[in-house]
């Protein structure tokens, strides 16, 4: 039996009409990838263990991927866009100080929980792992993440001066300095296994903390 070509099969060249790719079998796909690289590592893990694993055709791999790499990146991109703790732009501007406290408050919970995420982490060190020979794979993971997160805070902070909630200043200033104040060095120390995930009460003290960055500007 001959070995399948490892590029994308060409179907100019093969009479039969093939089914689309369904969306589920994408998804199942995916969740297989991610939990082989979770488990084995990326170079442990080879495209056959993959459609093993979701039980669907190497022929339609190829059709969705052209390679392994192109698989991770995927993976990282969709899981990024999950763990986004996006502030909604359609939100409408928040009319009191207190309203404004509290949604910096729930904004910085709900990111330290996700940093905190064992499946965040395992798609960081992954993004890591392979962000030498594929630097998009680290590019799509802080496009997804990080700068989604602080556009939409940037935002946030904008109406707040606009309704003149807090002190004029910089915008990019008082997230970075939201952020610095929330996150700092955590995720690194995670990353490195140095130490344990945030409790629930230091998760809350922490967002308090970093919403009051903003609220007592300058």
């Amino acid at each position: 039996m001959s070995k399948i070509n490892s590029s994308q099969p060409d179907s100019s060249d093969d009479p039969i009409q093939f089914k689309p790719i369904t969306s589920s079998a994408r998804e199942r796909l995916l969740a297989a990838a991610f939990y082989l690289f979770r488990e084995h590592g990326f170079s442990g893990t080879s495209m056959l263990d993959i459609v093993t694993r979701a039980r669907i055709s190497k022929r339609d791999l190829y059709v969705l991927f052209k390679n392994k790499r192109a698989v991770l990146a995927a993976c990282i991109t969709e899981r990024a866009q999950q763990m986004r703790q996006c502030l909604d732009s359609a939100v409408p501007a928040p009319q009191s100080r207190d309203e404004l406290a509290t949604m910096l408050v729930e904004f910085g919970v709900s990111l330290l929980k996700t940093v905190c995420d064992p499946e965040v982490l395992t798609l960081f060190r992954l993004a890591i792992a392979e962000s030498d020979r594929a630097p998009e794979i680290g590019r799509a993971l802080d496009s997804s993440g990080r700068e989604a997160n602080q556009k939409a805070l940037i935002e946030l902070i904008r109406k707040a001066q606009a309704q003149r909630l807090v002190a004029a200043g910089d915008p990019d200033i008082l997230a970075g300095r939201y952020f610095a104040v929330l996150v700092g060095g955590l995720q690194l120390q995670l990353l490195l296994r140095v130490r344990q995930p945030l409790n629930k009460r230091e998760i809350e003290s922490r967002a308090s903390a970093a919403a009051k960055t903003v609220m007592t500007f300058p």
